[in-house]
């Protein structure tokens, strides 16, 4: 007799989203800003996931913030706002109201270093352990193993989305328009690079991209992102680059540039 198959199942799955950080409220601005932003290209976003942060507003601009007009907006340049960060506590039953999540990751965050912040101080108040004759050293065990790189040796085709969570991303073949590469470490791809490639996705400021060939429309490092709809620079075409990010700005050089 074959088992019935379970109305639902419920698995963890990584869900990469769009961080827009807002320094003003007005719609007509934010607007102006995404139209500015896209260059009129009406499909720039794809339909991707927003996270609104609000965390560099002042207290009187978050609460005043029309959020329907905001979702709406967003909506409009493709962009699905799914939670709200940085609010206010006493914001977040109106947030709520309006069918967006209250994302508590950059206060877990702060709690959690505030709780390294207290170890750490414990730790120099204690008095220093008294010595001990050292034993002899035991064995030593195979480190366990570690994912740190993903490996694609297949061409990325249009429409296709490869997060590497936690580690690097290599590729082996092209990257084909409209494919998106995201890595929480470097890109590396040893063929054409064309569509997206968004590295150090978790905030890593260090990581780079590195092509055989960068032919992308957009590449983004830590969230500070570039495009190319003017086209890449005509002396690197067809040539090794990298891309990394230095303060705010995404520079694209020769791969033997230091």
């Amino acid at each position: 007799m074959q088992k019935a198959r379970k109305p639902i199942e419920i698995k963890i799955s990584t869900v990469v989203a769009i961080s827009a950080i807002l320094h003003e409220t007005d719609p007509t601005s934010l607007e102006k800003a995404l139209k500015e932003m896209t260059g009129g290209v009406a499909d720039f976003f794809e339909d991707e996931f927003a996270v609104l942060d609000i965390g560099t507003l002042e207290a009187t601009a978050a609460a005043a913030i029309d959020w329907t007009a905001v979702v709406a907006l967003f909506k409009r340049f493709r962009l699905n706002t799914v939670a709200v960060r940085n609010a206010p506590e006493e914001l977040h039953g109106g947030i709520v109201a309006h069918g967006l999540a209250i994302d508590n990751s950059a206060v877990a965050g702060a709690g959690a270093a505030n709780a390294r912040a207290h170890e750490a101080a414990a730790q120099e108040a204690a008095p220093p352990p008294a010595p001990v004759t050292a034993a002899a050293p035991a064995a030593p065990s195979q480190p366990a193993a570690v994912a740190n790189t993903i490996v694609i040796d297949t061409p990325v085709r249009a429409g296709q989305r490869i997060y590497a969570r936690g580690a690097d991303l290599v590729v082996l073949a092209v990257v084909n328009n409209g494919a998106e590469l995201i890595a929480d470490g470097c890109i590396h791809v040893y063929a054409p690079l064309r569509g997206r490639a968004l590295a150090g996705a978790s905030g890593n400021t260090a990581a780079r991209i590195f092509a055989a060939s960068l032919e992308a429309e957009l590449v983004s490092i830590a969230g500070v992102y570039r495009t190319f709809e003017n086209g890449h620079a005509p002396e690197l075409a067809g040539k090794q680059v990298q891309v990394r990010l230095q303060g705010e700005r995404i520079d694209v050089l020769p791969m033997s540039a230091a």
